[in-house]
Formats: structure tokens, C-alpha cells, sequence
């Protein structure tokens, strides 16, 4: 990271005592817990992480009473092609709970499952880009017809980010047309904005703002969720983790069945560095 070499040459006591008193710890594995916190923010990092994300939003529906949770298990796989080409496969299995939604109803199962496919090169750009393109894919796997879209869906995802000196910023965005499932149900056209910004610390603490904003070009509807997040990596014995709080604001959901006002998000990730 940018202040990585200051922090080498006048290391501070933490990190002396740490050196004196923990087996194996070392200036090369702070740079490693570094290494893992800069590839945390980059959704197309060739490194292997499963993310748990849950997610409790409320005042849904009509009436403002549903209430909606959400677990994410969001597992990143790169594929090494060659010695250029990386594919990284992004799944996204959602286990939802709701409540009141819509009225009088309750419902808790697993939702339609995403699946994204990243081509990505394994150099940065001439100025420093990190880059992927593929498919994105929307599996009808919802155990019940109000978990998921009853559609199976596809379409172009694609991703591009720079990381300097501790900061991050890019944009991932994708957009599912369906083409089978249920008749009855409506039809998926939507198109996915993911714009972030963030900045990591010496301590390898992230610092995250984002949009998770869905338009569905159906219904004429925004869903925008703005989302500040902090990350801390961490290990326990020698497997790398990292631990995220954050809170997001609605700034608009649909009339009647979006959630309203502030939500919450917890993230516990699980890394598997090479």
C-alpha cells in the first residue's frame, strides 16, 4: 500500500512486541495481510474468498411493517487459463427470510441463485486498470415463488477498477434479459449498477462507499441502496479472514413493495490466498 515502506523503516510498538512475543509473525506477513486487504476490493482479485454477507432491511410493503433478511454466500473463484487469462467465476446464493411481506405473510428460503463469469487479464492497462468482461447468469433456484423471479435470465456483466496508494475505485455492472420459466410471471429486464470508492489504511482497515442499484426497465423502478461499509482483515492461527460493518440508506426503492430508510449489513469472509 502507499504508506507501506514508512511503516517498515520506524515500525510502531505493536508490531515490535508483536515481532518479540508471536511465533512467525513478521513484517512479510503484515505485507500479506496488505496484499489480501488491497484483493478484497477488487471483485475480480485472483485469490479464492467466501464471503457470508448478511443483510436486515425493514419498513417494506405497503403497510412499512415487512421486514426482509437477507445471507448472501458469495464465493470468488479464479480459473488460471494461461499465462494471461484468469477466469473468475462470482456466485451469489441468497437464504431470505420475510416477514409481513407482503402483508400477513411469512416466507424464508433459498432465492434465485446469480452467477457471473469474469475474463479478466492477468496485467494491469498501460495507466493501471484492472478489468473483466463475461456472462451473468440468473438461475431459477428460489424454493418459493416469492423468494425468486420464477424466470431463468442472462446477459453481459463487466467490471473495471484501479487500485493506487490505498485507494480503490471502479464500477461493476451487468444486465439479465429472461428467456424461459414461468409465463405468468414477469418478465426480467434489468440492469445493475455497482460504482465504489474506498481507501485502505496502514492497519489494513477499508474504508468502502457504493450503490447496489438495480433499474427494472419492467416495472420503470429504481432500487438504490447507498452502502458505507468498514473492513478489518484479520487471522486466527494462520487463515486470513476479514470482518465488515456497514449501513445503508434507501435513497429509492419501488412504490409500496421497497424497503424504506436504513439498513444494516455484516460480512464475515473467509480467504484463501495462493
Amino acid at each position: 500500500m502507499g504508506n507501506k515502506h514508512r511503516y517498515q523503516k520506524q515500525p510502531c510498538l505493536s508490531l515490535v512486541i508483536a515481532t518479540l512475543l508471536i511465533p512467525g509473525f513478521s513484517a512479510e506477513a503484515q505485507d500479506n495481510e496488505a496484499d489480501i486487504a488491497k484483493k478484497l476490493n477488487n471483485p475480480i482479485a485472483a485469490m479464492i474468498s467466501v464471503p457470508f454477507q448478511f443483510n436486515y432491511d425493514d419498513d417494506i410493503g405497503p403497510s412499512k411493517k415487512g421486514e426482509r433478511t437477507l445471507l448472501n454466500i458469495q464465493p470468488v473463484v479464479p480459473i488460471d487459463l494461461n499465462a494471461d487469462w484468469n477466469v473468475i467465476s462470482r456466485t451469489i446464493l441468497p437464504v431470505i427470510a420475510l416477514q409481513d411481506v407482503p402483508p400477513g405473510n411469512d416466507e424464508d428460503g433459498i432465492g434465485d441463485v446469480t452467477q457471473s463469469f469474469f475474463l479478466s487479464p492477468k496485467a494491469l492497462t498501460p495507466s493501471g486498470w484492472t478489468w473483466g468482461v463475461g456472462p451473468a447468469l440468473l438461475l431459477r433456484t428460489a424454493t418459493d415463488d416469492l423468494l425468486g423471479a420464477e424466470k431463468w435470465a442472462a446477459g453481459p456483466t463487466a467490471v473495471a477498477l484501479k487500485q493506487d496508494n490505498g485507494w480503490t475505485f471502479g464500477a461493476l455492472v451487468n444486465h439479465l434479459w429472461s428467456y424461459a420459466g414461468n409465463g405468468d410471471a414477469s418478465d426480467v429486464d434489468a440492469t445493475f449498477l455497482q460504482p465504489f470508492f474506498g481507501y485502505t489504511t496502514a492497519s489494513n482497515t477499508t474504508f468502502m462507499l457504493n450503490t447496489e442499484s438495480t433499474y427494472d426497465w419492467v416495472g420503470n423502478a429504481w432500487s438504490v441502496p447507498v452502502n458505507l461499509q468498514v473492513t478489518q482483515v484479520f487471522r486466527i492461527g494462520k487463515q486470513p479472514m476479514s470482518v465488515q460493518v456497514g449501513a445503508r440508506y434507501w435513497a429509492d426503492t419501488p412504490d409500496d413493495t421497497g424497503p424504506d430508510g436504513w439498513g444494516a449489513r455484516l460480512t464475515y469472509t473467509l480467504v484463501f490466498p495462493k
